[in-house]
C-alpha cells in the first residue's frame, strides 16, 4: 500500500550535470574510506557532505520538479517510482548519519553510505520515473512516512551489519567492540532505536495509506507491507517478551527489511525495468 508510481524521461541539461558532480563527489567519498592517512578521512567526510548537499538539491530539482511548475506534461509534479524512491531513501539515510554522527562518530561506515548514494543517484537517473499528483490532499504526507520509513529501516540494518560483524570479531577472540570503535551493547540499542522509529513511521504509513486511499486493495504492495509490519511487530515483541538479541533479532530485521524492499522498490523495479510496465 506504501506510494505509487509510474516512469518518464529525464530532465536534461542542468539534471544531468548536477547528477554527474553529485557522484563524483560520492566517488571521492568512498575512495578515502579505503585508504588511511587523517588527511584522507577528513577529505572523505567532506566529500561526503558535499554530496549530501548537492544530492538534495538534485531531488529538489528533477525528483520534486523545482522551479518547474505544477504541470505534469511540462514536467512538473513530483517524481513517483523505483529510482526516486530509491534516491530519497538513500538521502535520508545519509541525513540520518549526518545528525548521528554528531554524537555518536561511525567513520566506517562512510564507504557504505557514499556506495548507496551513487546507487542512489544513478537509479534516479535511469530511471527518473513520472510526474504524478496525489491522488487525495494525504497523499504526499503518505509519500514522505513511506520513505521515512524506507529510510529507518535502512539505517537500522547498517547498524545490524556493524553488530553482527562485531559479534563475530567477539566470538573470534576480539574485543567486544563494533567496527566503528563502539561498544556492543551501544551499538545494539542503536540499531533497535532505528528499528523502533521506523516500526512507528510504517505503522503511520499504513494506516494513512487505509484513509487516503478510495478503495482498499489487496495488492503487492499492501500484501508486502503487511508483512513486513508484521516482522517487525514480531521482533519488538520478541525482544522485550523474551530478549531476543544478536543473530537472532538481524535476522529478523534483514527479512523485514526484504519484505518491505519487496512493497514498493523491489515490485516498482520489476514493472518498471524487466517488464517495461507504467502503473498507478
Amino acid at each position: 500500500m506504501i506510494l505509487s508510481s509510474a516512469t518518464t524521461s529525464l530532465a536534461p541539461g542542468g539534471g544531468l550535470l548536477l547528477a554527474a558532480v553529485t557522484l563524483v563527489l560520492y566517488g571521492l567519498a568512498a575512495l578515502p574510506a579505503l585508504l588511511a592517512g587523517l588527511t584522507w578521512r577528513r577529505l572523505g567526510a567532506a566529500a561526503l557532505l558535499g554530496a549530501f548537499a548537492l544530492h538534495l538539491l538534485l531531488l529538489l530539482v528533477d525528483i520534486a520538479g523545482l522551479g518547474r511548475g505544477a504541470d505534469a506534461a511540462t514536467g512538473g509534479g513530483v517524481r513517483w517510482g523505483f529510482g526516486p524512491v530509491l534516491s530519497m531513501t538513500v538521502w535520508l539515510m545519509i541525513a540520518v548519519h549526518t545528525v548521528e554522527s554528531r554524537f555518536v562518530p561511525l567513520p566506517t561506515v562512510r564507504l557504505s553510505l557514499a556506495l548507496a548514494g551513487i546507487a542512489g543517484v544513478v537509479a534516479a537517473v535511469l530511471f527518473p520515473g513520472d510526474p504524478r499528483h496525489g491522488s487525495s490532499a494525504l497523499a504526499p504526507l503518505h509519500f514522505a512516512l513511506g520513505v521515512g520509513s524506507y529510510a529507518l529501516f535502512a539505517a537500522a540494518v547498517l547498524h545490524a551489519s556493524l553488530l553482527d560483524r562485531a559479534e563475530r570479531r567477539l566470538r573470534s577472540g576480539a574485543a567486544a567492540r563494533a567496527p566503528a570503535g563502539l561498544p556492543l551493547l551501544q551499538l545494539e540499542r542503536l540499531t533497535f532505536r532505528f528499528v523502533e522509529a521506523g516500526f512507528v513511521v510504517l505503522t503511520l504509513t499504513l494506516l494513512l495509506g487505509v484513509f487516503s486511499a478510495a478503495q482498499w486493495r489487496w495488492d503487492h504492495k499492501s500484501v508486502f507491507s503487511l508483512l513486513a509490519w508484521g516482522v517487525f511487530a514480531a521482533l519488538l515483541l520478541g525482544r522485550h517478551r523474551r530478549g531476543w538479541r544478536g543473530r537472532q533479532a538481524t535476522r529478523w530485521l534483514y527479512v523485514g527489511a526484504a519484505l518491505l524492499l519487496l512493497a514498493y522498490v523491489g515490485s516498482r523495479f520489476v514493472l518498471e525495468v524487466l517488464l517495461g510496465r507504467l502503473a498507478a
